[in-house]
């Protein structure tokens, strides 16, 4: 407390304390000791991590595969087919791009003439927020490295050294990098979303991904709006009219659709109704009923 108060006072011009009364001088020391308290704070806040708790809620699995039949990642080279890469040069790894490529598209017929795929890792959602990621992941997105996100390009250069030869281990090594690839791939389209509205738009804006985060984390949490919107520090109008704006769904919306994806999930696993409503947040089983079947 003490070196507060002394910084305070180094602050205060000596020759001006005669003229200012005691209440002036105590409203100064209590507006610098609050200031100063607050640059702590600021400096002490955690970082706030958009991506942990949806990754738990996807819970995917990535897999080094010859061709994917689902929802895939793809190393793609522009020029010729062979890898050449000098880690003193980036030459090389600007001839790199990811191509994250949905089920519903072909790859080879996605290529431009001159691009070949080096590698494909088959990416699958088990968890229940896999099929709303997928939506948002409708069309393909092809980053070059130029472009990317530092830690897609770390990630990237990892894989091309990897595939300059055979080594030991290689299979899994791989494989963890495939999951290495897709947290990256999250990070870029968080830090340079691909759309105008959408998932990962809203995650790049603090305070909707405030709300996000908090609602991934604990869906069952009788989440308010007014709860919410103090979280993303916004009115209540405000923050639900620009979430609606960016995410195309009303808070309470979204919410319910979280909710309902983890029961469906839980449902096929035998679990009774009664358990499942209160591990997401419903009253009752009855009223989870209706909410499924409002759902579809």
């Amino acid at each position: 407390m003490g070196s507060v108060i002394d910084a305070i006072f180094e602050n205060i011009d000596p020759d001006s304390v005669d003229a200012l009364s005691i209440p002036c001088i105590v409203l100064y020391l209590m507006q610098q000791f609050v200031h100063i308290n607050l640059l702590f704070v600021q400096m002490d806040a955690p970082r706030l991590d958009r991506l942990t708790a949806l990754l738990e809620g996807l819970s995917p699995k990535v897999t080094l595969t010859s061709k994917a039949n689902g929802f895939s990642l793809n190393i793609i080279k522009t020029g010729t087919p062979e890898l050449s890469l000098d880690s003193s040069s980036a030459t090389h790894l600007d001839a790199l791009s990811l191509l994250a490529c949905p089920a519903e598209h072909s790859l080879s017929k996605t290529l431009e003439p001159d691009q070949h795929c080096l590698m494909s890792f088959e990416v699958v959602f088990d968890g229940p927020m896999g099929p709303g990621l997928l939506a948002e992941l409708s069309q393909p997105i092809s980053i070059n490295m130029k472009d990317a996100d530092p830690s897609l390009v770390q990630v990237m250069t990892l894989i091309a050294n990897e595939m300059q030869t055979s080594r030991c281990g290689q299979p899994l090594f791989m494989n963890r990098a495939g999951d290495i690839l897709l947290i990256s791939l999250m990070r870029h389209l968080t830090s340079r979303p691909q759309q105008d509205s959408g998932l990962f738009v809203a995650l790049s804006d603090p305070r909707i991904a405030r709300s996000l985060v908090a609602m991934h984390t604990k869906p069952a949490h009788p989440w308010t709006l007014e709860i919410l919107a103090n979280l993303a520090g916004m009115s209540r109008t405000s923050f639900a009219n620009y979430f609606k704006d960016v995410m195309q769904v009303s808070p309470g919306k979204y919410l319910e659709n979280l909710r309902l994806a983890i029961a469906r999930q839980l449902m096929q696993t035998g679990i009774g109704l009664k358990q499942i409503a209160t591990r997401t947040g419903y009253a009752s089983p009855s009223t989870l009923s209706r909410a499924l079947g409002r759902g579809g």
